[in-house]
Order: C-alpha cells, then structure tokens, then sequence
C-alpha cells in the first residue's frame, strides 16, 4: 500500500514539475528553479499528509476488524465452554444417581430392619407379660391336676404316660417354644452308625423331648409319672398307711431315676450336637413332687449324682422360660449383624460417595484451570495466539473481514 501511495506520489510530482517546466520558459532561469523547488515541496507535503490519511484509515479499518475477531472468538469460547459445562453436570447428574440410589435401598433397610427390632422388644415385653399370666394359670391348674390324675390311675399305666407327655408338650408350647424348631418330640435315638438303639425291654429308645437349649446344646426331657403310691398315701385313713404309701412313692421315684440313668439318652446326641451330659425327669405333679422331697430331702441330689435332674411343672416353667429368652437373644443377634451388615454396607457406599464427589470437585478444578489457560492464549500480551495473529497481519498477512482478531488485540 505504502508503495502505491509514493508512486502516485512521485507521478503527481512529476507532472507538476513538467508543468511548471512548461511555464517556466516565460521566465527567466532562476525564477524557474525557485518556482520548481517550492511546487515540489508542496507536492512533497501533500503526498505525505495522503499517506498518513491512508494509513490511519487503514489502521481503523485494521482495529475494528481485529475487535470483532476478539470478541467473536471470546462469545465461542464461553458458549463451548457453557456445552461443555452442561454436559459435564448431567453426566455427573447421573453418576451421583447411580450412588446415591443404593445407598436410600441401604438406609431404607436399615430403618426396616431397626423398626423390627423395636417391634420385637415390644414383643419380648408382651411375651413375658403372657408368661408371666401363664404361669399363673399353670398354678391353678396344678391344684386340680390331682383329681384327674385319680381319674387316670383308674385307666391304667398308658394312660398316665400319655397324661404326663400331653402336660409337657402343653408346658413347652405355653413358654413359646416350637416343636420341631426348639424341641422334638418322641424322637429315636440312634447309634454311630445310624441304627436304632433298643433297650432292655426290646423297644426303641424314644424319650419324650429332646430339648434345643440353642443351636447346638441338647437336653433329654422324659416324663415319669409316679403317683399311683401317693394317691393313696393321699387317700390313706391312718399314719401307719400313709408311711406305707409313701416309702412306696419314694421307691417308684427311685426306679425311674434308675431308669433313666442306665439309658443314658444324652451319649447318644451326635455332633455338632452337644449334650449337657443330664436328662431332666419330669414329675407332672407337684404334689407328689414335693410329697417326695419333703420326705426325703436330699432325693434331688441322688439323682443328679446319676445325671438324673428333678424337674416339677413349677421348676421346669422357669427353665423353659430361660430356654425360650436364649432363643430371643439369639434371633435379636442375628437381627442385630443384619443391622451391622447393613451400617457395614451403608458406610462403604458413603465412601464411594465421597470418592466420585471427591473426583467431581477434582474435574471442575481441571475444567476451570483448562478455561484459564485458554483464555491465557487470548490475551494480546505474551507468548498467545492472538500476540501472534497480530505479528502476522503487520508483516502483511490479511486479516478475516467476518472474523477479525484486530479488536482484541487493542484490550
């Protein structure tokens, strides 16, 4: 451009100069020279103030162009980064989802299972309310157990078994145990082998409970109904008949301790089982019961010498009950490392939570710092893009007329 200017510069300057030549010739020699001299200063002036009018033209022209470049470039540079930003959340949107939605499952279960075991506590009070009221009815029921124990002595010995069995199963169903889950009835006992043990009298030995104090121990329940002698130690008219009686209660007590030591039901308990190495002797009456000891005090301990326990309705209730409270505890324990697995499972989930939050925290830093140093490479000051754009359009590269990078240059 500058080159085109002096040469329409130097054209016009030669003209004047022919002209003035032309009109010189009037003239003498002298005058002709000063005229040529001062007609190219003139000419000199006016092509240097063209000049200037042509380059700060295009100096403007040069700016605006640049100024829309720059700000074209910024408003597509923050609309990228807009996208980029919207896109970036939604995909956190939905991992943040795919996290927090099992851990809502983990806390809802959570509060499930809390709220059972709050029910079950409440249940346990009510349980032992109801046992308690039990209790009291198997007390009064006791005391009418003698006139139809009369009414069974009548009946014969099969009778009176099968009267002592149905008050046991009645006792420990009363105490909210289960048959078949917390004891089974009448069960066959076997040997090492599998094979069904016979006894002295050439049946299978089959006792009337055996009792699951837990997952593991065992406890051997036979009923044993010796009342025929105290019935009629009862219904004796004289002392020297009610001794009689008695000594022969006594005796029938004795025989079936001896019994039920020589079986010895708990060896035949197999592993993982454990026998707690006694079997308790259930004497469905408390009145022949404590008949019994009262006469001979010390009757409890000759049989338990013979791993033999003496049990009456009274004393077996509480037994039961404590069974019964081992099997709540255990439940309550299993319910308990549900809620631990789940505060187990809840925790890791928080930590993975924190992970990918941790992770989204360290991706905007990354995003943000990426925005700066490409704004960085914007900026006209510099090792930047548009520092360079810049050199180029001096050394005569052109400059976009619909993109200009000019205008940013000038910020």
């Amino acid at each position: 451009m500058e080159i085109l200017l002096s040469f329409i510069g130097g054209a016009a300057v030669a003209a004047a100069v022919a002209f003035f030549m032309a009109k010189g010739a009037l003239k003498t020699k002298d005058e002709r020279i000063a005229e040529l001299r001062e007609e190219l200063c003139r000419g000199r002036q006016e092509q240097e103030s063209m000049r200037r009018d042509a380059v700060n033209a295009l100096q403007s022209k040069f700016d605006e162009t640049i100024s829309r470049v720059q700000a074209q470039m910024r408003n597509e540079t923050e609309t990228m980064l807009k996208d980029r930003q919207k896109e970036f959340s939604e995909t956190s949107a939905n991992s943040l989802g795919q996290i927090l939605e099992p851990l809502k499952n983990n806390i809802k279960d959570l509060r499930e299972a809390m709220n059972i075991g709050r029910q079950e506590q409440v249940s346990f009070k009510e349980t032992m309310k109801s046992h308690i009221d039990s209790l009291i009815t198997q007390s009064n029921a006791a005391r009418t157990s003698a006139d139809n124990l009369a009414e069974a002595l009548r009946r014969g010995g099969k009778i009176q078994g099968d009267w002592g069995e149905t008050v046991l199963e009645e006792l420990l169903s009363s105490q909210g145990l289960t048959p078949g889950v917390h004891f089974d009835i009448q069960p066959t006992m076997t040997d090492a082998s599998g094979r069904p043990v016979i006894g002295e009298e050439g049946s299978r030995l089959r006792p009337d409970v055996i009792l699951h104090l837990d997952e593991r121990r065992e406890v051997i329940i036979d009923s044993k109904v010796s009342v025929s002698a105290y019935v009629d130690y009862v219904n004796a008219d004289n002392d020297a008949d009610r001794g009689t009686f008695l000594k022969a209660h006594i005796a029938s007590i004795h025989k079936h301790i001896d019994e039920l030591s020589k079986k010895d039901y708990s060896r035949y308990v197999k592993y993982p089982k454990i026998s707690v190495g006694y079997v308790i002797m259930f004497i469905p009456n408390a009145g022949a019961f404590w008949t019994a000891m009262n006469a001979e005090p010390d009757l409890w301990r000759k049989a338990a010498e013979k791993n033999v326990y003496l049990a009456d309705e009274q004393s077996l209730y509480g037994a039961l009950k404590i069974v019964n409270m081992t099997w709540t505890g255990l439940a309550q324990v299993q319910n308990h490392e549900k809620v631990y697995g789940l505060a187990s499972e809840m925790i890791d989930r928080v930590g993975q939570f924190m992970k990918h939050f941790e992770a989204v925290g360290a991706a905007l830093d990354r995003a943000k710092e990426s925005y700066e140093k490409g704004l960085n490479k914007l900026s006209p000051q510099g090792q930047s893009i548009l520092n360079t754009a810049g050199k180029l359009i001096r050394l005569g590269a052109k400059d976009s007329a619909r993109n200009s990078v000019k205008p940013m240059l000038d910020e």
